[in-house]
């Protein structure tokens, strides 16, 4: 007995059981065309996210898709252990605990990460099962699992051995909350409203009665001066040349130097110059030989080079800072700034440009595969737009800065000597024999080695990830790698193409001389009706759990895909889920209805004969363009089609067109012929399996029950439907057939005349063979009594009837004795008399020269066009009343 009413909690874990018993997601190389996709893995701290689900609804959309038709397709999950983000858990848990990380040894806090990950990190993979992901939970991965590890080792090895990493001091992107270095692509800049603060420096000499005044924003770096430059051409200044000034506070002189980078009209058109909490200061700082000065502590607190405020926070000692200069009397006066400040995408800790000892990969000469293979479209971005983006970072690459002062992450496979030698091996042993065989020095140990304490960069690990996870890099000639490698589509977000997509591409052709993949799909970011990012701390974001539970996988699915064209941002909406979840009902309803009839099966089928060819060349016709809107990667528009032809075409108008009559005398329908019967659900089966990517289970439950399936049968391994022939004549003349039927149905509901009356309708046509096949149906649907075939108007037809035009046919319904001709004569007197208003509301308009002389051409032509439309209706509305007599 099928349930009145479709109940998605009752199905989904049922049939997503039945997939996993049965192993229709897991993937082993065969004979058949690979398809593979590798998921962007989700961060062992995250959650289902809207981001998540739309990403991912994408992927499966493609993998049951390919899985249809025949190919071996293998997605392949996993984590990655994201260092940053997971060391702040598992502190925070610590700290809930009472225990510090300064209080543990290294081993200790990673037995406490590992804790942590064990209990938390697989939660967001058993979130994106509810969601329907056909995943191959198999040959789930974690970038810190020991295979994954020691690959990421391996090619920290090989890349230093080429010459490619090395070691120094750069200027870094300085979290002082993660207390490590993070990438540019983590830093977000965010405009903030800060002071400008004017300071006075003494001239050093000039007893009090010289000064320059510089403009800053960061006025507790004063004590980390190094210089004050001006521009040479800024006269101003040329007074001041070669001679030094005093740091207000601290009393230490420092140079005034010259350089044409000084901006004039900026400020005061002086520069304090702080080569070390500054990138461009320590460009200026190189360039004229400055001293560097640290002042703040990898904590962002003041140390005691800073030799005041020592031990205060940074801001802390802005504040403070500003209140000393204003009692020396070194304080001008401040200003409300707006300007660019860098945070970190992890911590949100304002970033701290830092002079820092790191590890650092080159990306000049490794990069440049990368570049060519997108710009000649070897790997296409979808959408192309995102090629500008992509070509302006890869042309302008920087080394890339790989070690994070972290605990929980691989740590660099980097060995000291007591004298400071370093050593690059996969492990202590191994450093040990380069030692003894390299450097002949036998007497060395172990314990003369001491193994660099940072780890590697997480994207260091997940830039690896389309070939460590088929273990590529540690066997490079096994099984799964030659054949899921290169893998085929890969479904992302823009924000990450850089330091992501980018670098896997680097790693590809630098470990397997090829692409790691063929096409990059490029979601947009998911905001609320307000444009707004979906974020917790705005509260726009809905739970994906909550949602699922309230409308269904499918509807949450569908609904997400409605209007997420690639690349471009996602407004959700509830209300495109709630459409989602409706369109589920509708699927359901019209399984019931069909269900529901009994099948005679000496009824003959003939009169249903051209709906079902109708319906085989709509639905042939609506395959091509959905495998066309597949081809070009518009998941939207190929969802867009299913959900036309499914509520529109077949429920709404071919269900229509062959259901038999409702028997009101035994509550229930006519029974129907078995032709119409079969092929019905033969639509209804094709149709499932066309929605089946898009929504698997309501269309699993559906196909389960249409027709008798044996254990073991599955939608989701049958085949993706292919289009046969389309008739283009039947499906122009049911587009006409559908605009008799809503014009004849319209005129029922304008004239007031109940749908059971049944009305005759007259056809003026130059081929009536063209509506002869129709008859039956116009009959059906429209309740049209009789159809007759006229060459000209016939009076009394006319007089009292009403008229349609499609295209070059004529359409007339004679009313007489189904309206009031008095209300009608009333109810058409008054239209007249609003059109011819308007009318003369517009000739007044066209008749004013002041308007007619000033206005755009187009404007007044808009007019003229209002004037003949109104002059129109105006005369078919004055032949109306003589037709009725009036």
């Amino acid at each position: 007995m099928i349930s009145k009413t479709y109940a998605p909690q009752e199905i989904e874990e049922k049939w997503y059981q039945y997939w996993l018993d049965n192993q229709f997601f897991k993937s082993t190389p065969d004979e058949r065309e690979p398809y593979t996709v590798v998921i962007p893995p989700p961060n062992v701290t995250g959650v289902l996210h809207m981001g998540h689900m739309l990403n991912n609804t994408i992927q499966d959309v493609l993998v049951r898709k390919a899985r249809m038709e025949g190919k071996n397709a293998c997605w392949v999950p996993g984590t990655d252990h994201a260092s940053i983000a997971t060391e702040a858990k598992v502190v925070a848990m610590l700290k809930e605990r009472g225990i510090s990380k300064k209080e543990l040894t290294r081993d200790e806090f990673l037995e406490y990460a590992w804790e942590w990950t064990h209990k938390y990190g697989g939660i967001i993979l058993q979130q994106l099962r509810k969601l329907g992901a056909s995943c191959d939970w198999d040959r789930t991965r974690f970038t810190m699992e020991p295979s994954l590890h020691d690959s990421v080792i391996d090619v920290f090895v090989d890349l230093y051995n080429k010459g490619q990493i090395y070691r120094g001091v750069r200027m870094v992107n300085w979290d002082p909350q993660g207390k490590t270095a993070v990438s540019d692509e983590e830093v977000i800049t965010k405009e903030i409203q800060q002071k400008l603060v004017y300071i006075q420096y003494e001239i050093a000499g000039s007893e009090g009665k010289d000064y320059i005044t510089i403009a800053t924003v960061r006025p507790e770096t004063i004590m980390a001066d190094a210089a004050i430059a001006v521009n040479p051409n800024d006269e101003r200044y040329t007074h001041l040349h070669g001679k030094k000034a005093i740091i207000p506070l601290i009393n230490r002189e420092i140079p005034i130097i010259t350089d044409e980078y000084v901006t004039m009209d900026f400020g005061t058109g002086g520069l304090k110059v702080t080569p070390a909490h500054d990138p461009n200061d320590y460009a200026l700082g190189i360039k004229h030989n400055l001293p560097v000065l640290d002042t703040l502590n990898d904590d962002g607190t003041l140390n005691e080079k800073a030799q005041i405020l020592v031990g205060m926070d940074r801001f802390a000692a802005r504040k403070a800072i500003i209140k000393l200069l204003e009692e020396s009397g070194n304080l001008v006066k401040t200003e409300d700034y707006k300007s660019n400040v860098g945070t970190s995408e992890r911590t949100g800790a304002v970033i701290e440009p830092k002079l820092s000892l790191q590890w650092f990969l080159k990306m000049d000469e490794l990069s440049k595969p990368a570049l060519k293979n997108v710009m000649d479209d070897t790997i296409q971005l979808v959408p192309p737009k995102f090629k500008n983006m992509y070509r302006s970072w890869m042309e302008n690459v920087h080394d890339w800065c790989i070690s994070r002062q972290l605990w929980w992450g691989q740590r660099i496979p980097a060995f000291y000597m007591q004298d400071g030698t370093v050593i690059v091996a996969k492990n202590k042993h191994e450093a040990l024999e380069k030692v003894q065989h390299e450097m002949l020095l036998f007497a060395m140990t172990e314990a003369d080695l001491t193994q660099d304490e940072d780890v590697l960069d997480t994207w260091f690990s997940s830039w690896l990830w389309p070939i460590s996870v088929f273990d590529g890099l540690k066997d490079p000639n096994n099984a799964d790698i030659n054949y899921y490698y290169p893998t085929n589509d890969l479904v992302t977000a823009p924000e990450i193409l850089f330091f992501w997509v980018a670098r896997m591409i680097i790693a590809g052709y630098e470990y397997r001389g090829e692409a790691p993949f063929k096409n990059v799909y490029l979601t947009g970011i998911v905001r609320d009706k307000l444009g707004r990012k979906m974020s917790k701390s705005l509260g726009n974001s809905p739970d994906p759990l909550d949602l699922i539970e309230k409308y269904g996988a499918d509807g949450v699915r569908t609904g997400m895909l409605f209007s997420s064209a690639a690349g471009n941002d996602l407004m959700f909406d509830e209300k495109l889920v709630e459409q989602g979840r409706n369109f589920s009902n509708k699927v359901w309803n019209a399984f019931r209805l069909v269900k529901g009839w009994t099948v005679n099966e000496s009824i003959d089928g003939a009169p249903n004969q051209s709906a079902i060819n109708w319906f085989e060349s709509k639905l042939n016709a609506t395959l091509i363009q959905i495998e066309d809107d597949f081809s070009k990667f518009r998941i939207s528009d190929a969802l867009q089609s299913v959900y036309k032809l499914i509520w529109d075409d077949f429920c709404s108008q071919y269900l229509e067109l062959i259901k038999p009559a409702f028997d009101a005398s035994t509550g229930t329908p006519q029974p129907i012929d078995r032709v119409t019967y079969e092929a019905t659900i033969n639509f209804f089966e094709r149709l499932m399996r066309l929605a089946h990517p898009f929504m698997p289970f309501i269309t699993e439950e559906i196909w389960q029950d249409i027709r008798d399936r044996k254990e073991g049968d599955s939608i989701c391994i049958a085949p993706f439907p292919k289009a046969g022939a389309v008739d283009s004549q039947i499906l122009t003349d049911f587009e006409t057939l559908f605009d008799i039927i809503s014009n004849v149905r319209n005129i029922r509901n304008s004239k007031q005349i109940s749908p059971k009356t049944e009305l005759p309708l007259a056809i003026k046509t130059a081929s009536s063979s063209r509506f002869e096949a129709l008859e039956s149906l116009i009959q059906k649907m429209a309740n049209v009594s009789n159809i007759s075939y006229i060459s000209e108007k016939v009076e009394n037809e006319s007089s009292l009837g009403v008229s349609f035009l499609i295209k070059s046919d004529e359409f007339f319904i004679n009313l007489a004795g189904e309206i009031d001709v008095e209300l009608e004569i009333a109810t058409t007197r008054k239209e007249l008399e609003y059109n011819i208003g308007f009318r003369d509301s517009v000739l007044k308009k066209l008749s004013n020269e002041k308007f007619v002389a000033n206005a755009k051409p187009e404007v007044i032509e808009r007019e003229r066009q209002k004037l003949a439309d109104a002059e129109s209706k105006i005369q078919a509305l004055e032949q109306r009343l003589k037709d009725l007599g009036a």
